[in-house]
């Protein structure tokens, strides 16, 4: 099993002068305990289910950029960067960077971007949702371009560049893998056919299942080999001692306004493991997890429990 470990929040209980080193221990616990990933959210607010905009968040590509230099192995990405975020050839820039530093490591997660109070708090455009799912199109053809390509000209509707240039190239044959997260059934999961290696879906077993059938759908209309796109899944894991506790956990978590019952993992190790065996079923191939209130002891246990399957 593929497994992934999201960094969500940064309310760990230390002073800001520490925050960095904390980030790190989990970091570096996730990397030894047999996860292949490292992720961190790509916002400049905390969303609301975790506190909202009163609560710490780091800039992601910074922190990426830092833990690179205290990581070997793991793969290090953003779940996901918003369209609106960075014009689109500086984003690719930074990714290459972030490639360079990490040695190969590099991931390009993005997506159409939805949390409005931060464009209004920042300044940010925050088009509307058709315009953002174009910008989306043209962004990763922009990034793609970047990645692969000395010599990049592009004329869209919303971006160009003309002979551009990203040296040093990407570590990575071809640049780093591009994700794009999110569901829509008539744009998103169409631009993945055309553009993506990995999908991210959030959902249940139903969900997953039929989100996949439509993605196969969009590859053959444009050509593509749906093998060649690998589906992840984002979720929230809580690993509990016992089926009451599994119970109470579930009963909250679905109770925090904001929150998506198909986006939860709830169980003891066994009921976990057949979450899993049910996801992976309906077309899951790759587990990202996230664990907000957990430590360093929680993820050490998650890894050795999900890397073994």
């Amino acid at each position: 099993m593929r497994i992934g470990l999201q960094i969500p929040n940064f309310t760990l209980g230390v002073p800001d002068d520490q925050l960095f080193e904390a980030v790190t221990q989990q970091a570096v616990t996730a990397e030894d305990s047999g996860f292949e990933s490292l992720w961190v959210m790509d916002h400049f607010y905390q969303l609301p289910p975790l506190g909202g905009p009163t609560q710490p968040m780091l800039e992601s590509y910074t922190l990426l950029g830092g833990l690179a230099a205290r990581t070997s192995r793991i793969k290090l990405g953003t779940l996901v960067t918003g369209v609106t975020y960075r014009n689109p050839a500086l984003l690719a820039k930074i990714v290459t960077t972030l490639d360079v530093i990490s040695a190969g490591r590099a991931m390009l997660g993005i997506g159409a971007a939805w949390y409005d109070v931060e464009h209004h708090g920042l300044g940010v455009e925050y088009p509307p949702d058709g315009e953002r799912l174009d910008r989306l199109e043209e962004a990763v053809q922009v990034c793609r371009a970047m990645f692969r390509d000395e010599v990049v000209t592009f004329e869209g509707q919303y971006y160009s560049v003309h002979e551009a240039r990203n040296l040093p190239r990407p570590v990575q044959p071809g640049g780093p893998p591009i994700l794009i997260g999110g569901g829509g059934e008539k744009r998103t999961l169409r631009l993945v056919a055309q553009y993506a290696d990995y999908c991210n879906i959030v959902g249940d077993a139903a969900t997953i299942g039929h989100k996949v059938a439509v993605l196969h759908d969009h590859c053959k209309a444009v050509g593509r080999d749906p093998a060649s796109i690998t589906v992840s899944r984002l979720s929230t894991l809580v690993l509990t001692d016992s089926a009451d506790e599994s119970k109470a956990t579930l009963e909250f978590l679905n109770s925090i306004e904001g929150m998506d019952a198909g986006a939860v993992n709830v169980g003891t190790e066994d009921e976990i493991v057949a979450q899993l065996e049910a996801l992976a079923a309906a077309g899951v191939e790759y587990f990202i997890f996230n664990m907000p209130t957990a430590g360093v002891d929680a993820v050490r246990r998650a890894g050795a429990l999900l890397a073994a399957l």
